[in-house]
């Protein structure tokens, strides 16, 4: 039986709660027809319905779909998903989920549901398993194209605490395979949905009498600790870190790998875990967790995350994120422009999934970030990102030089992650004010108080920057201070421009180094002043203008040769 990882002494161990009898099923092999480039069209209305499993964890109050009549093409397509599910041919079920399955909702349900599984059930011949991947996408699809209800919330909850019985609770490894890019929109979406459940419930004010009497009934869905259970034990049930451990060593990781962590459905669902824990650590505030969670993930190219995109970014934009908050500004800078140059150069060749437009989204975020991080902590940045990011930025640019608190809390209030309680409200309270913006009210008040707290640095930074030595005094008059006052502002600059800068190992390590490009030391009274910043390397812009001027000379002569033929 699985050992579940304890999260305190209140943890709420949803899995256990709705095992479902370690029932195993074995997968029969049958010839593969190919695709579905053939399906027929249909011109049917389809009404919005409601799936009816669950029974037994609440009433269900929603209107049947047992009237619909479900359309060949959709028929032909479920039937053909089953069977490469069911014979584990991961291409055939890669390009159905990420072809077949938008192709088919873009067409014929971009406003209603995909038919319930009510209506599935019959035509996969009541397959546990499918039945399971099909209901995670079509919540999945009420989620982004649709407005999902109290119902379909729970609903859905309760199809992942299925999903992950039958992948933790077997005895052996479950006979399942299933696409990397899938494995990823899994934990992925399973936390979205956690982050959107939360906020739901804090809104009270908008909810409606039947809502909260619902909420009250099921006060454990989508609780915190479950969602950190799930996470822990994917981590733990596939040896990840032993793994890691042993790749960061020359050694071979299925050595230490076991049973579980062989199978490419659990290796990939364990590495994913742990960057599901990072971006759940930083919603909930607690960013030294959410780097340590990461120890063992390599984050260079030929790591796991980088044959996912969306993958990549997520974990560049909350580790990128959890540095600018831990006041570690040449880490997250870092971070941030080496996502971005990816992505830059990467662009025309990401595949255009269901979250590419999130993808977009978050880019933008980090661009704000970065623009943020920079004011605060001036580093050379590559010239491409530079210009990228003043183009985004606009006018925000001078405000944030000239230290517009406002415009400072405009672009942390659009960058940043949409914080979560760990503490759910009182629902017996439901005419009390809403509680879903006291996270952000939170995270954003420290982050004030340390911009607060930088205002005289970009001021002090400028004097320093003009002379090697010169007296206190003499400096303070510049600033209109009082010697005392003024030698407490230069405490605050040396102590804030002081911070960890990371180069190898855990993302959490580092050695203590002065950030500000201008360092300096007071004796007696006197301030000696040294540049520490490096010199941009113009040499390297010089040799990417070079190199694009030779590819504008190539295609000119490939021009000129097909007109001369």
């Amino acid at each position: 039986m699985l050992s579940f990882l304890s999260i305190g002494v209140d943890s709420f161990f949803v899995l256990n709660r709705f095992s479902l009898a370690g029932t195993v099923f074995s997968w029969s092999c049958f010839c593969s027809p190919t695709a579905m480039d053939n399906f027929d069209e249909y011109g049917d209305e389809h009404a919005d319905g409601y799936d009816q499993f669950g029974q037994d964890t609440y009433e269900d109050v929603r209107p049947s779909q047992a009237s619909f009549n479900v359309p060949d093409t959709v028929k032909n397509f479920l039937v053909q998903f089953q069977r490469h599910v069911n014979q584990r041919h991961v291409d055939d079920i890669n390009r159905l989920y990420d072809d077949g399955f938008n192709r088919l909702t873009d067409r014929f349900f971009k406003t209603t549901a995909w038919p319930s599984d009510e209506l599935v059930a019959g035509i996969v011949d009541n397959d546990p398993i499918f039945l399971i991947l099909y209901r995670e996408l079509y919540f999945r699809h009420i989620y982004a194209k649709l407005q999902p209800d109290v119902y379909h919330r729970c609903q859905s909850y309760y199809n992942y605490c299925d999903l992950f019985n039958h992948i933790l609770s077997d005895d052996d490894p479950l006979n399942l395979s299933l696409p990397i890019q899938w494995l990823w929109d899994i934990v992925d979406e399973f936390i979205y949905q956690f982050q959107s459940f939360t906020q739901y419930r804090a809104k009270l004010s908008k909810r409606s009498q039947e809502e909260l009497d619902h909420l009250r009934g099921h006060q454990q869905v989508w609780n915190v600790h479950s969602v950190l259970n799930v996470l822990h034990s994917l981590v733990e049930k596939s040896n990840i870190n032993l793994q890691l451990d042993a790749v960061s060593s020359g050694q071979d990781p299925e050595a230490v790998a076991g049973e579980y962590g062989c199978d490419a459905l659990f290796r990939n669902l364990g590495y994913f875990s742990l960057i599901g824990l990072c971006r759940l650590h930083c919603l909930l505030g607690d960013y030294h967790q959410a780097l340590k969670v990461l120890d063992r993930i390599d984050m260079g190219k030929k790591s796991i995350s980088a044959s996912v995109p969306t993958c990549r970014v997520t974990l560049f934009y909350y580790v990128g994120f959890a540095y600018m908050m831990m006041r570690r500004y040449v880490d997250c800078i870092r971070t941030f422009s080496s996502i971005l140059l990816y992505l830059q150069r990467t662009k025309l060749l990401i595949p255009k999934s269901y979250q590419y437009d999130q993808m977009l989204k978050q880019t933008e975020k980090m661009y704000y970030l970065l623009a943020i991080s920079v004011t605060f902590c001036p580093q050379t940045i590559d010239e491409s990102i530079n210009a990228a990011m003043r183009d985004k930025c606009g006018e925000r640019m001078h405000s944030l030089t000239s230290g517009v608190e406002n415009v400072f809390l405009e672009m942390f209030s659009f960058a940043c992650p949409k914080f979560l309680s760990p503490v759910p409200p009182s629902l017996d309270d439901a005419g009390a004010q809403d509680h879903h913006m006291e996270a952000f009210n939170a995270q954003s008040k420290l982050f004030l108080c340390e911009y607060r707290q930088q205002g005289l640095i970009p001021v002090i930074r400028s004097y320093l920057q003009l002379y090697t030595s010169m007296p206190i005094a003499k400096m303070a008059s510049f600033m209109d201070m009082e010697v005392d006052v003024f030698r407490t502002h230069l405490l605050r600059y040396k102590h804030k421009m002081f911070a960890p800068v990371w180069s190898s190992g855990p993302l959490l390590s580092g050695e203590m180094k002065s950030c500000a490009g201008t360092d300096f030391f007071m004796e007696g009274d006197m301030i000696h002043i040294t540049d520490t910043s490096v010199a941009r390397p113009y040499g390297e812009y010089f040799v990417r203008e070079i190199g694009k001027v030779s590819e504008l000379n190539k295609s000119f002569r490939q021009m000129i040769g097909g007109h001369m033929r």
